[in-house]
């Protein structure tokens, strides 16, 4: 199958390659729901040496960097509460975690959770999370330009290979909020 964008060597639909995905991610693409086919989810083959976003693009093409979104994970804390939240915004912008994300979990403070917290949440590789598989109940805050595109291309929970997701999808995952403003230069 052609990628909708980028020039890899091969994509498969991920329905079809659910070993090829850690099981939070393989469980949500099994029980997908969405009104995009989980058919339209497409694996991508990548080496994990080349899963950080300026490297991937370095080595698979600059264009790309338009087109990609990193999922980060955050914790916001607000008395002795932490709340734990996957934020989605392109690869050319920053999360804007004091602003956007902390006033829309309501925290007094949000900074990005620690590695060991946000890979042990998850079950997902560090450099490889995806907002697709997390667990429930978690918000997830998408930046609407990620929405806006025809696809993205963001983790597929391991450093091993990304995810081609059509971007209205991102906007039907549990517990997304689209906003505006999320992703800043």
């Amino acid at each position: 199958m052609r990628a909708p964008i980028g020039d890899f060597d091969s994509t498969t639909p991920a329905p079809e390659c659910l070993d090829e995905l850690i099981a939070p991610v393989a469980d949500a693409v099994r029980g997908w729901r969405g009104s995009v086919p989980a058919e339209q989810i497409l694996h991508v083959d990548t080496d994990p040496r080349w899963a950080d976003t300026a490297v991937f693009v370095e080595h698979y093409g600059k264009d790309l960097l338009e087109t990609s979104a990193n999922c980060v994970v955050v914790a916001g804390r607000r008395g002795g509460e932490t709340t734990l939240a996957a934020c989605v915004a392109l690869s050319t912008t920053r999360v804007d975690v004091n602003g956007a994300v902390r006033r829309r979990l309501g925290a007094r403070k949000a900074s990005f959770a620690a590695m060991d917290t946000a890979t042990g949440e998850t079950g997902m590789e560090y450099g490889g999370i995806t907002p697709i598989g997390l667990p429930d109940g978690w918000p997830v805050l998408v930046d609407s330009a990620v929405v806006d595109l025809p696809y993205v291309l963001v983790g597929s929970g391991r450093r091993r290979g990304k995810l081609l997701v059509p971007g209205k999808a991102f906007a039907e995952l549990p517990g997304a909020v689209v906003l505006e403003g999320l992703g800043i230069a």
